[in-house]
């Protein structure tokens, strides 16, 4: 074999080499193009469960923050909703220890319960401007449970007040058409 023989014979074997080189990088290129493609469809949901989880937290988060706050400001709320009744009550008060030093000093009856009266209608007046109304309930009036307390039954001292209100123990009173306290009644049996 010559050396053009020898030389032809290297080179051939080097074009096969270059050409299996080839297939394999052009297979190994599918291959990777495959995986890449499969990554990113793997990474299109995994990207968007990374952002949905991202959303969720926050959103969590901000909930947390916003239940703390209007916790907060209930609270907050609660320790001042009175400050407006007290601040009208306070003269009340003022009147009311007024009376009770002149009760000390003076002997006469009629000028204290004189005093007492226009202290007890400042404060009906303030109860009534803030919603306070008492129950206007009589003797012999039906029983309501929903507006009567029924401390106790007695034999009726009529055969019209079986089953209705025969004396009122204790006023009930509403709150802006609430009832706050439900009116101790008596009933006849």
């Amino acid at each position: 074999m010559s050396d053009k023989d020898i030389k032809k014979e290297q080179e051939h074997e080097e074009l096969q080499e270059n050409t299996a080189s080839a297939e394999t990088e052009e297979n190994l290129n599918q291959v990777d193009e495959t995986e890449e493609t499969a990554t990113e469809q793997e990474e299109g949901p995994a990207a968007e469960l990374a952002e949905m989880k991202d959303k969720y937290i926050r959103l969590m988060a901000e909930f947390e923050n916003f239940r703390r706050r209007t916790a907060k400001e209930r609270q907050d709320l609660l320790k001042t909703a009175n400050q407006d009744l007290m601040g009208e009550l306070l003269p009340v008060l003022d009147d009311m220890e007024r009376a009770r030093q002149s009760m000390e000093a003076t002997k006469d009856v009629d000028a204290m319960l004189q005093g007492l009266e226009l202290v007890f209608h400042k404060l009906k007046h303030v109860t009534h401007q803030k919603g306070l109304k008492p129950m206007d309930i009589k003797a012999g009036a039906d029983f309501d449970a929903d507006m009567h307390e029924a401390v106790t039954q007695i034999p009726a001292p009529s055969d019209e007040l079986k089953g209705k209100i025969v004396d009122v123990i204790e006023k009930g009173y509403t709150l802006n058409d609430k009832v706050i306290r439900f009116a101790k009644v008596i009933i006849g049996a």
